[in-house]
């Protein structure tokens, strides 16, 4: 029998990681005879939801036994032993789906809807019920939202990624790397991998900083590369290593504006607009301003960590024809890249006298403007063409600054790209 497990919601910010728990149980179930299927799956639900864990990712795969209880019984028993259960905001949960299509179409729909969308704990458990899923959960169960999404997920678009774990007893301890050898693959394998390092910045990105047994993770647009590159890697010891098949990289969370009547906070959206308020900087390095949209006006931002990002940003004016992509918080959408369509190229300024060339004044509301020298008068403002020191293109945040689903334009086929890297 081939049975799909899903699971979900087993970290915190304190530790673990639910991939890392998925490979226990690989493990557990290889060293009991019990065939393990293709590449376990690593699918990366809504950015934006407020209780998820740490990279509200979710893990999935495919087993063939003949012994599902004891596979039940492999899967709670590392959840009860690994996961992070004394944190409050990890609800640890496991389904077990048979690899039948009936069960796996209406799968399809709800993750499509974790991935973009708001998914409730009471859908969850209408799945569960109506095809009387066999399940695990721990405290509020929330971790079985990912586990559906992960076995569910259909998208058309997907990478790989190999994650290698630290030693049991290195973790929460400073990771042991020579950064120079991330530079080295990034420098041979780029745009096959990408992500590896963030040049301008200096920063090993694949390396986390974090307490959880994740040592690296090595992402490109297909497996060999990944291998060979991994090879070249210099660290401290490396316990296991696991390649999963993702939705990262693919903007599965991106909702075109098309698609909707009005924008809601926690989604994701491509919109295109023109910018009504030129850019600017508050407290901190934040950046904001906004744009003119079928939707209304829409305020957007770029904060600090994306930045020389937010250098382009400050490029904009008024009158700019843009799309942005970015999820929406507090009414306000953060930008993961964008694309600047049509640069507005002329200004408009108070008019010039015709007599001593002086910008004349305005002589207050609905009154023309007036030269006080002269006394020479004009209707309105003039414009005239001014240089941009901006290019027409996609731009898009440096690799510290990006999100696990957001696509980098090195895997978008568009013609004019800036990339930092």
């Amino acid at each position: 029998m081939r049975i799909w497990i899903g699971i979900d919601d087993t970290d915190s910010p304190a530790g673990m990681c639910t991939t890392y728990l998925a490979v226990l149980c690989i493990e557990e179930f290889e060293s009991s005879g019990i065939e393990v299927l293709g590449f376990p799956r690593l699918i990366r639900l809504n950015p934006t939801i407020p209780f998820k864990t740490r990279g509200n990712g979710a893990v999935s795969f495919l087993v063939q036994t003949d012994d599902v209880e004891e596979v039940y019984g492999i899967v709670d028993g590392i959840i009860s032993e690994y996961s992070e259960l004394s944190h409050d905001n990890t609800n640890p949960g496991a389904v077990f789906v048979r690899d039948e299509d009936e069960v796996l179409n209406s799968l399809s729909k709800f993750a499509n809807k974790a991935v973009r969308s708001v998914v409730s704990m009471d859908e969850a458990h209408f799945i569960i019920g109506k095809f009387m899923l066999p399940h695990v959960k721990y405290k509020k169960g929330r971790g079985l939202i990912g586990g559906l999404s992960a076995i569910g997920y259909t998208g058309n678009d997907y990478t790989y990624e190999l994650l290698a774990y630290r030693k049991f007893e290195n973790i929460g301890k400073s990771r042991k790397f020579n950064p120079e050898s991330f530079y080295k693959v990034d420098e041979l394998f780029y745009p096959e991998i990408w992500d590896t390092v963030d040049r301008k910045n200096r920063v090993v990105v694949s390396v986390p900083n974090g307490k959880d047994p994740v040592l690296y993770g090595i992402r490109g647009e297909d497996y060999e590369p990944i291998i060979r590159a991994m090879e070249l890697l210099e660290t401290e010891e490396v316990s296991k290593r696991m390649m999963f098949i993702t939705n990262q990289s693919t903007d599965a969370h991106i909702i075109d504006e098309v698609e909707v009547r009005e924008l809601s906070n926690f989604h994701s959206y491509s919109i295109s607009g023109v910018v009504v308020e030129n850019p600017e900087v508050i407290r901190g390095g934040h950046v904001f301003f906004k744009i003119s949209t079928r939707f209304g006006v829409v305020k957007c931002s770029a904060f600090e960590p994306t930045k020389q990002f937010r250098d382009v940003v400050l490029k904009l004016r008024r009158g700019d024809r843009i799309r942005v992509f970015g999820s929406i918080k507090k009414n306000t959408l953060n930008i993961e890249k964008m694309e600047v369509m049509e640069l507005c190229r002329e200004a408009e300024v108070n008019p010039a006298c015709p007599l001593c060339g002086k910008r004349m004044e305005s002589a207050g509301r609905n009154q023309p403007f007036r030269c006080r020298r002269c006394g020479t008068t004009a209707s309105g403002k003039e414009k005239i063409p001014i240089d941009r020191d901006l290019e027409e293109g996609f731009y898009e945040v440096p690799p510290c600054a990006r999100r696990h689903l957001s696509k980098p334009l090195v895997r978008m086929d568009v013609e004019k790209k800036f990339v930092f890297r």
